[in-house]
């Protein structure tokens, strides 16, 4: 097929994660369309004309709808803050735009759900930005459950802790109000470590929750008080799945020293594997067979037998990093436009991940376990 057009709005961390992804993919996969990188969108101009520069972008505009509206753009990336999502969503979905947009897909489960029906509608393709599922240490893990190398699997635990929260003297941000960034913790983290294990134990069917913000208030930059903390800095859940399996669901934005600890056990009847993503080149695998005396963990390291690693590097164990995640997630995505097949996580897998944050959250307003069929 021709080239397609890109369209990318925002250029912070995840805005230069999509860049790097869309200027590597062809040249790392090679099966996949190729892509123009048409026009890049940001406020103020200045900053949109120096970062489409930097970023290889023909074109730069500060207001997005510009972006949307060009029939050059076929597809549009969408790593704005939070509050930004479902708007650009939805016009660019309505312009005939496939979309690649940031996680959460909104605010609240509303949008979330304007978000799928919009895209079910239209017959276009989407993708959430659920990089952490891309890693192929994550794809063996799940190959290593689904094929029984554990037995039958009777409990899994996950977690998803960071720090960026942790300093109670952190300066007053957006993040802190719901009308601008909805769920705290959940909303920003929880979300991708609902992804890991719904991608291994299946959907989830009910959840008894607990949230907590740790830091009430936080100072005004400009040093004239403080203002109230809206949302969750630590969220925890008893979860049951569809299938009957138990597990326990813990997030924190404000756990010291933790950078991106999203991992998780996966318990079965003849093992265990465990991931951390602060190792996320490396899987954990314990096996009860052979001589008790020396069975143990075993680690093991990704390689080009865990594809598609070997499409970056030939050598076992020199490590992937974040970006190529990025690139990992576009390679699926552009194929899927390509072949007119689903996406990984579109907006209707990503709706279920929303549907189980934001229950956790009622059940912790509500005191009660609250299944997702009522979301």
């Amino acid at each position: 097929m021709n080239d397609i057009g890109v369209g990318l709005i925002g250029t912070g961390f995840m805005g230069k994660a999509h860049a790097l992804a869309y200027r590597t993919v062809r040249a790392v996969m090679g099966d996949v369309p190729g892509v123009r990188l048409e026009v890049l969108a940001d406020t103020p101009a200045e900053k949109a004309a120096e970062m489409g520069a930097q970023f290889g972008f023909a074109r730069a505009t500060a207001d997005w709808r510009d972006l949307v509206a060009d029939p050059r753009v076929q597809v549009v990336s969408i790593t704005t803050p939070n509050g930004m999502h479902s708007e650009m969503a939805l016009a660019a979905l309505a312009a005939g735009k496939h979309v690649w947009c940031e996680k959460p897909m909104a605010l609240s489960l509303e949008g979330a759900r304007a978000m799928e029906a919009a895209a079910r509608a239209s017959g276009l393709k989407t993708q959430l930005g659920y990089n952490y599922t891309a890693n192929p240490a994550f794809a063996h893990a799940c190959r290593l459950v689904a094929d029984g190398a554990i037995g039958r699997v009777v409990h899994v635990r996950g977690w998803v802790d960071e720090d960026y929260q942790a300093d109670p003297a952190l300066p007053w941000t957006w993040r802190a109000r719901l009308k601008d960034a909805g769920l705290g913790a959940l909303g920003d983290i929880g979300c991708h470590l609902i992804s890991l294990l719904t991608g291994l134990a299946g959907p989830i069917d009910s959840v008894l929750g607990e949230i907590d913000t740790i830091h009430k208030t936080r100072p005004l930059s400009d040093g004239s008080g403080a203002a109230p903390v809206e949302n969750e800095d630590a969220a925890s859940a008893l979860l049951t799945f569809v299938s009957g399996v138990k597990g326990i669901f813990t997030a924190s934005r404000s756990a010291w020293g933790r950078k991106s600890r999203l991992g998780f056990e996966v318990h079965g009847t003849e093992g265990m594997v465990i991931f951390d993503q602060e190792r996320m080149n490396e899987l954990q695998l314990f096996r009860n067979r052979g001589d008790k005396a020396t069975q143990g963990f075993t680690t093991i390291l990704t390689a080009p037998e865990h594809p598609p690693y070997g499409a970056f590097c030939p050598a076992p164990g020199h490590q992937l990093g974040f970006n190529d995640l990025k690139v990992i997630e576009l390679a699926g995505f552009l194929r899927a436009i390509r072949d007119n097949t689903r996406p990984a996580l579109d907006f209707t897998a990503g709706l279920e991940i929303e549907k189980a944050i934001h229950a956790i959250a009622l059940s912790a307003r509500e005191g009660r376990r609250v299944r997702l069929a009522e979301m």
